[in-house]
């Protein structure tokens, strides 16, 4: 018998789930569309024509117009940079501080670890929102504010993950072969440790930005964030609210679709990023 020459398999490649994909793809063109706002809208965020105040849809305005006479379209290109932005330098500032506690607190342990611990743990007992309030009511409102008051809720949570990260790292030989070459601790975190841990914590801030995109609009909603005449969807959301009782749902719909949409895209890629990055 003549043997048979069996041919080998073709390699498998790795394939993104579909959904992951549409998700992706349909924030890139958010994005693409905040970055092109100026060229895309048909009209200025703030202009106000009372003469076309609730139009519907037509060719002068595709999405329709507000109370206001403000075309939709525009406003929701312009509010897109500021409710993209905005998640982006609340998650920066709770990613600094949580990465900066978690870290101390797995290098240092002891009474360290132990006050960071409690410090953490009375931020948790308080929820999120009323803790941003408190400090809105004491330092006014605005999205400035507003970003840097979530940015401290957000903070226990990223440094409880941090900390966990780094214990697992800080027993890796690695660690013991600088310290006996007489490396500072400091140096051995800035320089090996955290950017060791860079992948997995990227990965939970991916997650994290679509609720922070939520919490921010919730404020806006709330009249704790952005102020009038500003184009951010939450805001949009809480003005648009009172046409809804005029039979006009667009000014409220096209808002809170966007906020829903770009939420559970930035979710669904999070954690297919989270879930790669954590493991390579």
């Amino acid at each position: 018998m003549t043997a048979t020459a069996i041919a080998p398999l073709p390699a498998v490649r790795a394939r993104r789930p579909v959904g992951v994909l549409v998700a992706a793809t349909v924030l890139a063109l958010v994005v693409l569309a905040a970055l092109c706002a100026p060229l895309l809208a048909p009209y200025a965020p703030d202009a106000i024509d009372l003469s076309a105040s609730l139009v519907g849809t037509g060719r002068e305005h595709l999405l329709g117009t507000d109370s206001s006479g403000q075309d939709l379209l525009s406003r929701a290109l312009y509010g897109a940079r500021a409710s993209l932005v905005a998640p982006l330098l609340l998650l920066a500032v709770a990613g600094a501080l949580g990465v900066t506690l978690g870290v101390l607190a797995a290098w240092r342990g002891g009474w360290v670890d132990a006050l960071v611990s409690r410090l953490t743990d009375v931020m948790y007992a308080f929820p999120g929102l009323l803790f941003t309030v408190l400090i809105i009511a004491v330092f006014g409102a605005g999205m400035t504010t507003s970003v840097l008051a979530l940015g401290l809720a957000f903070t226990p949570t990223i440094a409880k993950y941090t900390r966990s990260l780094a214990l697992a790292e800080a027993r890796k030989p690695y660690v013991d072969a600088y310290r006996i070459q007489g490396m500072g601790g400091a140096r051995i975190c800035a320089r090996y440790l955290v950017p060791n841990l860079g992948r997995a914590v990227v990965g939970y801030l991916v997650v994290l930005f679509g609720e922070a995109l939520m919490s921010l609009a919730t404020l806006s909603y709330l009249g704790f964030g952005a102020q009038p005449p500003a184009s951010d969807w939450g805001l949009m959301v809480q003005e648009g609210q009172a046409a809804i009782v005029q039979g006009a749902m667009l000014p409220a719909l096209v808002p809170g679709t966007a906020i829903a949409l770009v939420v559970v895209c930035f979710n669904v890629v999070g954690v297919w990023a989270a879930d790669r990055l954590g493991r390579s």
